[in-house]
């Protein structure tokens, strides 16, 4: 086991995807990965809010379609270079998750989410019927590929996949960097308790919207990738259901851990692809077989994993712990009434 942890486990990993186009029979499985890398940058960025962070927001799905939509708009309505629009989907996304992030993060608990969840909402409904920026219900065809950067385009699907793949890397070593600097520490501390960080002098605003405007830029850029990828965009985008998609990534794979979105935003689409034989009737079987998994793995299977791997350390500790030896009391003879 020793292997899968740590940078070895990290580089297998990698390795693995490397050469998963060689081993692959066809463009449909690269496809599949490709769009699973996508929503794995987006999880990443929700992991960060709500794992992280504590704070469960519903409108990741709608910030990754403003991402989309900023790419899809700007190149083909403004014939702005793919790179350039992908800049500016992070950027667009940074500004109104931090004008989001001034109204939502004032409330707590169940009453944040419900607000999220109505954000999106709007994000969608602004989307289908702002016709004249958004083109509606039409939606926004003939987006470029990703420019190459010593020409043309990146538009084979062997190509999309190795970037998709490289921005994953990229993207999961940034989080790494960010939960595990101070900053990290301190979106840690909120979750754990606002009360007792307010009182440790960590300011709770500000870095409560620091944490969900990082979250909602990982969804823009991730959403501007998506927009590159399948080059044409709906309404759809938009739909609630995308950000529960987001939510069960998260938690199959595991809330609050690094590799868990990850894991999750592979995982579900391989194994509900699994299913498509059956038909209308897969997710009559994937959805007990999610409930049995959050059942007995409730903190997802990385979360499990290394909670159980904790639970040894501790039981290897208490063993290689000196006993203390007993000291009875010297008798006296005496006894006391």
């Amino acid at each position: 086991m020793t292997l899968l942890q740590g940078k070895a486990g990290w580089s297998l990993l990698i390795a693995l995807a490397l050469v998963f186009p060689y081993v692959v029979p066809n463009n449909y499985f690269l496809s599949v990965m490709t769009l699973s890398y996508i929503f794995a940058i987006a999880a990443l960025g929700l992991n960060l809010i709500t794992g992280y962070t504590g704070q469960f927001n519903l409108a990741h799905g709608g910030f990754m379609a403003i991402g989309a939509y900023a790419v899809g708009l700007l190149t083909t309505d403004y014939q702005w270079g793919f790179w350039w629009a992908f800049a500016a989907a992070g950027a667009v996304c940074g500004v109104l998750g931090w004008l989001t992030g001034m109204l939502s993060l004032r409330m707590t608990g169940h009453v944040f989410s419900i607000f999220t969840l109505c954000v999106g909402y709007i994000i969608y409904l602004l989307i289908e019927k702002w016709e004249a920026v958004t083109h509606g219900a039409v939606g926004v065809m003939g987006i470029p590929a990703p420019a190459h950067p010593f020409g043309g385009e990146v538009d084979t699907p062997i190509g999309q996949y190795y970037l998709m793949l490289g921005f994953l890397v990229l993207g999961a070593v940034v989080m790494q960097r960010i939960v595990r600097s101070i900053l990290g520490r301190s979106f840690m501390a909120v979750r754990n308790g606002e009360a007792l960080a307010e009182a440790l002098g960590i300011p709770l605003m500000r870095t409560k919207r620091l944490a969900f405007v990082l979250s909602v830029i990982y969804a823009g850029l991730a959403g501007g990738l998506y927009a590159g990828h399948v080059r044409f965009l709906g309404p759809e985008l938009a739909a609630t259901h995308h950000t529960f998609e987001l939510v069960m990534f998260m938690l199959v794979g595991g809330i609050g851990t690094l590799f868990g979105p990850i894991l999750g935003s592979v995982l579900v689409p391989w194994l509900t692809q699994s299913l498509q034989f059956l038909q209308d009737y897969r997710m009559v079987v994937f959805g007990p077989l999610l409930i049995v998994l959050l059942i007995f793995l409730p903190h997802g299977i990385v979360g499990t994993w290394l909670h159980r791997k904790a639970r040894r350390e501790a039981a290897k500790r208490a063993q290689a712990a000196p006993s203390i030896p007993t000291v009875s009391a010297p008798h006296t003879g005496a006894r006391h009434a």
